[in-house]
């Protein structure tokens, strides 16, 4: 493993110092070389950050860096003022990104240098390495001031897991959001099918006003980054966006997720806490599985979307909220509604606009698409080696159902990277996908292509074989259980109501199919 050192120039700049740099003592030669005197201080490679006037001070720094290094760079951050938070954070966000390219965190470890630069440059290097944007180190040069002779180690890492401090609390709520950007900015609906081309223009639509979406759709399809991609599109993009899985919490610890609490509250609560409304106000609420709710956080959410305010848990104070709810489900929320598991006013609250994400199975040629995008994601994680897909691999990929969706076909491609070494062929494939290619009839086509492709030249769009196929399989599943939808749609693997709105698509009733 190679390694890097990331720090701030401390050579000062052309013209007076500025308020927070005092007069460095006689001898001290400055953080920087201070710890490239270190015996475990050695690096392969080291980058040296200044602003435009610190870059002639810096050229000296740099040339006594290269005495310890074999690779030394001087970048200039082009930022007139090294106070403002804003300016540097856009820079060191950008610069992060370049960084990782240049210096990939799998191959490169990296140490972060604090004791240089100004107080703002040293606090946004604890927020994007806490963030997540820069994987590094945090290191700490003791001032020489304070160092007693002999001292035992002159340099220390940082590390910020101590409780109970409130900058640390706060933090980790500045954390959350920052997270949560970067997400966003990594979103991307891959595909170019016309249900995904239909896709981006729906949330190209509702990201331009501010009404609540119900995002629809079955499991693993992508609808949290639907919803990203709406907040991102959105006027609330430069706000925060939270996102809360509905699901995996019990009632009373979900309540307390959604609305907050205050110290005392239950057992447990030993101080206040904001609760992810709180945290995405200005920006964008994403609640996932909204279909598991339980009948008293329903009336409480209801309460919150009716009148903007929020009352934490065991609190008495109003807080006065601004936020945008995104809420997701693949269950049948109208059959809920019906049966009275589903509150029927918060069901219309939340369906301002409804958009679905459609599964992997009717989105054509977007599996090979999607493989490439993974291939991608994969060639990183394995320091470049890439990997190469047969064509009858691919056409395994595409005949498979994927019930699992997107999120299926990504954990088959990582897996790739574990059990094949150059190519992927039909063999590397897992077991549930080569036995779906096994189970077609003889050239891989269903009998409409197998017709086609023997009476010659005659090829259909791919679009209309897949709908073709899908009309078929639903059509003969609907026979095979008497027209029962519930029972279809479990043997097709989808959601109930996925199976009904296909059903009106291609004109298919349940009791013609009986």
């Amino acid at each position: 493993m190679n390694r890097l050192l990331l720090t701030w120039s401390d050579a000062g700049t052309l013209g007076p110092a500025p308020a927070h740099q005092g007069r460095r003592p006689e001898g001290d030669r400055g953080p920087v070389l201070r710890l490239l005197d270190q015996e475990e201080s050695r690096y392969d490679a080291i980058v040296v950050l200044t602003i435009p006037a610190g870059e002639a001070p810096s050229r000296a720094l740099v040339e006594r860096a290269r005495e310890r290094a074999p690779r030394v760079e001087l970048r200039v951050v082009d930022v007139d003022d090294p106070s403002d938070h804003a300016k540097l954070f856009r820079a060191l966000g950008k610069l992060s990104a370049q960084l990782k390219r240049a210096f990939p965190p799998a191959a490169w470890a990296t140490d972060v240098l604090l004791s240089a630069g100004t107080p703002q440059a040293q606090t946004l290097w604890v927020i994007l390495v806490q963030a997540g944007l820069l994987p590094a180190r945090m290191l700490q040069v003791i001032p020489a001031a304070f160092v007693p002779r002999p001292h035992p180690r002159a340099v220390r890492e940082v590390r910020l897991d101590i409780e109970g401090f409130p900058e640390i609390r706060a933090l980790r709520e500045e954390v959350v959001r920052l997270r949560a950007e970067a997400r966003t900015r990594d979103a991307v609906l891959v595909g170019e099918s016309e249900p995904m081309r239909f896709l981006r223009a729906r949330i190209a639509r509702v990201a331009a006003t501010d009404v609540p979406v119900l995002i629809l759709g079955e499991t693993g399809t992508g609808k949290e980054l639907a919803a990203r991609a709406i907040h991102e599109h959105s006027p609330r993009g430069r706000g925060p966006f939270i996102a809360e899985n509905c699901g995996v919490f019990a009632e009373g610890v979900l309540a307390s997720e959604l609305f907050g609490h205050e110290a005392g509250a239950f057992t447990g609560a030993a101080g206040r806490r904001r609760g992810v409304f709180e945290q995405a106000h200005g920006g964008t609420l994403f609640l996932d599985e909204i279909g598991e709710l339980s009948p008293r956080v329903q009336a409480s959410l209801l309460r919150v979307l009716q009148d903007g305010t929020l009352r934490r848990v065991g609190g008495e104070a109003t807080i006065q909220l601004d936020v945008r709810v995104l809420a997701a489900t693949h269950r049948d929320l109208a059959a809920m509604v019906e049966r009275g598991e589903f509150r029927e006013d918060l069901y219309y609250r939340l369906r301002g606009a409804v958009i679905e994400v459609p599964p992997l199975r009717a989105r054509g040629g977007d599996i090979e698409i999607l493989v490439h995008a993974f291939l991608d994601e994969l060639r990183a994680r394995r320091k470049g080696r890439g990997l190469k897909v047969t064509r009858e691999a691919l056409r395994s990929l595409c005949s498979h159902p994927w019930p699992g969706n997107v999120r299926e076909l990504r954990a088959e491609v990582l897996r790739w990277g574990v059990f094949c070494d150059q190519t992927v062929d039909v063999g590397d494939l897992a077991p549930e996908i080569t036995a779906a290619a096994a189970s077609r009839p003889a050239g891989g086509a269903d009998a409409q292509g197998a017709g086609a492709e023997a009476g010659g030249d005659d090829v259909a769009p791919l679009a209309d074989a897949v709908a073709s196929a899908e009309r078929a399989a639903i059509g003969r599943a609907l026979r095979v259980h008497r027209g029962n939808i519930s029972r279809a749609a479990r043997a097709l693997a989808i959601d109930r109501n996925t199976l009904k709105r296909k059903m009106a698509a291609y004109g298919l009733r349940g009791d013609e199919a009986a």
